[in-house]
């Protein structure tokens, strides 16, 4: 087990984290150039050698349900590697995927249920909207969540304009 000393020296050289000293004579590592709002990579390091490292859900690691993996049983190149991923980690931009939108083939589609109810389903404003008669029904963002409601209510798609 390392020492405070030698903990606070391993961490001390990675020059993109700023040492913050806390309560209790623990000590915060935080990275500002974070692309998150979670900026502490090493938090509440304790004179006795007690700590948390973020690491998220970062495969390899058994964080607790804040993200934090204790490091108190480290050993130099382990501090090392965990302080490397979660900076690492911390510098990706999260991905957002984009919401799959299928535009129409031509027109809107007919849909048929049950009490031969007719639903018609439009692509308009980058949306999906269920119209029954000149009423709107619901809309969708997705033609596939679309799809999937209709399916759910027993509908099945009769014609395709």
């Amino acid at each position: 087990m390392l020492t405070i000393e030698q903990k606070i020296e391993i961490l001390d050289s990675f020059p993109e984290l700023q040492r913050k000293d806390v309560s209790l004579g623990r000590i915060n590592y935080h990275y500002e150039d974070s692309a998150y709002d979670k900026k502490n990579v090493v938090y509440h390091l304790h004179k006795n050698g007690n700590g948390y490292v973020y690491v998220g859900q970062l495969p390899g690691y058994s964080p607790d349900d804040k993200g934090f993996v204790n490091i108190r049983e480290y050993d130099a190149d382990e501090l090392r590697a965990v302080v490397e991923a979660s900076i690492s980690f911390l510098s990706t931009p999260p991905v957002v995927p984009a919401p799959k939108r299928r535009k129409p083939k031509s027109g809107p589609e007919t849909w048929t249920g049950p009490d031969d109810q007719v639903l018609e389903l439009k692509f308009e404003d980058d949306l999906w909207y269920l119209y029954t008669g000149l009423n709107l029904e619901s809309a969708f963002e997705t033609y596939e969540e679309a799809e999937q409601y209709l399916a759910e209510e027993g509908f099945v798609r009769t014609s395709a304009r």
